[in-house]
């Protein structure tokens, strides 16, 4: 498992990527978090914005395709896109990230 990250400038965008992504099976669980600020370097500048940021839950082998949909889908020019490995987590919490990402819908 991993938790991709990436940072959106408004709470809309927040919604509507996670929900996004959620329905296209790349992750089990997106958690948005509350405002915060970020300082950061663009065009040569100090910037200050307000962003929210996404806990985007998955699997290795989606990581990819996690990547692919944020970079087609987001508002900034080069969105943040980061994945840390989840090294240590219960057996049934992944048991059921795998469960929601691999099963197959009843047709």
């Amino acid at each position: 498992m991993l938790i991709a990250i990436t940072t959106v400038p408004d709470l809309a965008e927040a919604g509507s990527l996670a929900e996004k992504i959620v329905n296209e099976k790349l992750a089990a669980c997106v958690q948005i978090l509350p405002p915060m600020m970020s300082v950061y370097v663009w065009d040569g500048a100090v910037r200050r914005e307000s962003e929210h940021l996404l806990l985007i839950k998955t699997l290795d082998d989606r990581f990819e395709a996690v990547r692919d949909f944020i970079l087609a889908n987001h508002s900034y020019e080069t969105p943040e896109v980061i994945a840390v490995k989840a090294e240590n987590l219960s057996e049934g919490y992944l048991a059921w990230i795998t469960d929601c990402l691999t099963r197959k819908e009843a047709s």
